[in-house]
């Protein structure tokens, strides 16, 4: 069987799609080969200076490209109410919310504008928040509408500590990150199950990038030493490993691949799934398929939140 590639996308004419994160890395090439099956790509960036320089590249890049740039800062609960308020007065429905935007491994322990562990509150609550308040868009859109939540192979090394989801009493940055991706898998996961038990046609569907030289890699605080060594394994990932377009098939294959399923996740399926090849399901840690602990992490999530999904 071949490979899937983007020859394999079928047309997106007619869809409306948001994706967080989409002025850089997985996110923007998701953005650019999405608008150039048809589809209408809803722009989002917390930075608006970025965002209008990443679109006007994609429109350089895909000059037919149907895109509108929204402002959208995951870090802040507030942000994201106000976009999900204005969406819900246009009233349009959404047919794929890609749920891309992170934060990885900051070396210090940050917050959000909400008080949470930059990481848990980004990567985590921020699109839980988006994905319940949007929930009435998604709905309204014909065929079958999908929510894709991009983990990582680092979930697997992730471990939900329920006694302190925030890292106020010890952080150590990748901990953190790895209990992020690990949280999004099992959410994703959740929310299959609630979708299915409500009999709704949405699909949820869950991939990661392998090792992609992403700006998940590059952006934070770092020393000038510690940034150019960064540089340097980027270079050998992009090498070696996957580069930010390559990375992105696995979640294009999950946004669009008719033999994607709820409830799967996918990966590439080149050495330890850390560079591509192909798209394919992908390892599970026994951690992430924990129901009992999904729907705690749900609770949760509602609590901190203060919003309800399903």
């Amino acid at each position: 069987m071949s490979p899937w590639t983007l020859a394999n996308i079928p047309t997106q004419q007619g869809r409306r799609a948001l994706i967080t994160g989409a002025n850089s890395g997985i996110g923007y090439y998701a953005a650019l080969e999405l608008a150039r099956k048809g589809a209408h790509i809803l722009f989002a960036s917390r930075d608006r200076t970025r965002g209008e320089a990443a679109l006007a590249r994609l429109r350089a890049e895909a000059p037919n490209a149907s895109a509108e740039l929204v402002t959208l800062d995951l870090a802040s609960l507030q942000s994201v109410h106000n976009f999900a308020a204005q969406q819900l007065e246009q009233g349009l429905p959404l047919d794929l919310l890609i749920n891309n935007a992170g934060v990885m491994a900051p070396p210090q322990r940050l917050v959000t504008a909400d008080g949470f562990e930059l990481q848990f509150g980004t990567n985590v609550l921020g699109h839980f928040a988006l994905t319940a308040l949007l929930l009435p868009l998604i709905q309204k859109a014909a065929g079958t509408p999908r929510i894709v939540t991009i983990a990582s192979i680092a979930h697997k090394r992730g471990r939900i500590d329920f006694d302190d989801l925030q890292a106020t009493r010890s952080y150590a940055p990748m901990r953190s990150y790895q209990q992020s991706k690990l949280a999004n898998l099992m959410l994703a996961f959740e929310l299959d199950r609630r979708l299915r038990a409500a009999h709704s046609p949405i699909l949820s569907i869950a991939a990661h990038p392998g090792v992609a030289n992403t700006n998940l890699f590059h952006k934070g605080d770092f020393s000038s030493i510690e940034r150019a060594a960064r540089r340097a394994v980027g270079s050998l990932i992009d090498s070696f490993l996957n580069s930010e377009a390559s990375g992105a098939l696995p979640t294009l294959y999950a946004a669009t691949a008719p033999e994607a399923v709820s409830g799967g996740y996918y990966g590439p399926q080149g050495f330890q799934e850390m560079r591509g090849g192909d798209v394919g399901p992908a390892k599970i840690s026994p951690q992430a398929l924990d129901q009992a602990a999904q729907q705690r992490l749900w609770l949760f999530c509602e609590q901190l939140t203060g919003t309800t999904l399903l």
